[in-house]
């Protein structure tokens, strides 16, 4: 009885989002725990055999931080930012475009679902420009247009996207550009339902050392004074900014959701009290 609640529970929320398009950014604990990693894979493919169409951008810091000390290569970061010089890109894409993002395919196939692996570079998903023209940050990039064509080609033959954070410029350079922006650009390109963010907090916190202080829903309008409050700051200041970029842009709904907590993503999608922080236009 108790599993036939929950999923009558399910049920409307089934319906709402069913041929519906949600953008999942993949990171932070749930890329490293087994556990947690298997527990993603079968949330995703789930989503998809009830109607759903996921899509899946990752990142790989730790993956690429442990290639790079293997092969005996100092990086740098400023401001958060790795300083990504020629060396350091090819590193990057080989581990990003390669290792993370072939095992992550690899972990929703062997979960049952149909997946496909690309990168900014497939289809001129991601057309990218350097962040900081002076050339200091090196290959760090931004987005400077999605052609989403690819992504529908992969969602319409029944296959699910795994998307890759590196772009290429007119001249054929290589970026290496945050999993965040990247996700929150391709949601407003294909006109996504739902931004999902996996993070390693339970959400925004209106004090960061308490845990039960959460915002649940955050209305665009309230953003620059929590900011200067110092509540969205650190790390947490980028992800609220592509929460912000893609419901101003067209986003249904974004979410920051602790991707440490099991089958995270089923709870906020498909569960009435939902998990993480909610932000919406308002």
């Amino acid at each position: 009885m108790e599993k036939a609640e929950i999923l009558v529970e399910a049920l409307p929320y089934i319906k709402d989002f069913y041929g519906k398009k949600v953008v999942i950014k993949y990171g932070g604990a749930a890329m490293i725990d087994c556990e947690l990693k298997q527990k993603v894979m079968q949330d995703i493919v789930l989503m998809r055999y009830v109607g759903m169409k996921p899509i899946v951008v990752h990142g790989g810091g730790p993956a690429i931080n442990d290639m790079l000390k293997r092969l005996d290569i100092k990086s740098n970061f400023i401001n958060g930012l790795r300083v990504t010089d020629r060396n350091i890109m090819e590193v990057v894409e080989m581990v990003l475009g390669g290792k993370v993002n072939k095992e992550i395919v690899a972990g929703l196939n062997a979960s049952g679902g149909k997946a496909v692996g690309i990168c900014g570079k497939d289809g001129n998903l991601i057309n990218a420009r350097p962040v900081d023209p002076s050339g200091k940050m090196g290959f760090v990039g931004e987005v400077e247009q999605i052609d989403p064509q690819i992504i529908d080609t992969v969602i319409d033959h029944g296959y699910i996207p795994v998307i890759a954070p590196i772009g290429i410029d007119e001249k054929g350079q290589t970026y290496n550009i945050n999993a965040d922006l990247v996700a929150a650009a391709i949601a407003v390109a294909i006109k996504a339902d739902k931004l999902v963010l996996l993070t390693d907090v339970p959400g925004l916190l209106r004090d960061a050392q308490d845990p039960d202080s959460l915002i649940s829903v955050l209305q665009v309008s309230q953003v620059a004074e929590l900011k200067n409050q110092g509540i969205i700051a650190g790390g947490m200041f980028p992800k609220i900014q592509c929460c912000v970029e893609s419901v101003t842009g067209g986003v249904g709904r974004t979410h920051i959701i602790d991707g440490r907590v099991p089958h995270s993503i089923l709870l906020e999608v498909f569960t009435r009290e939902g998990i993480g922080t909610m932000v919406v236009d308002g």
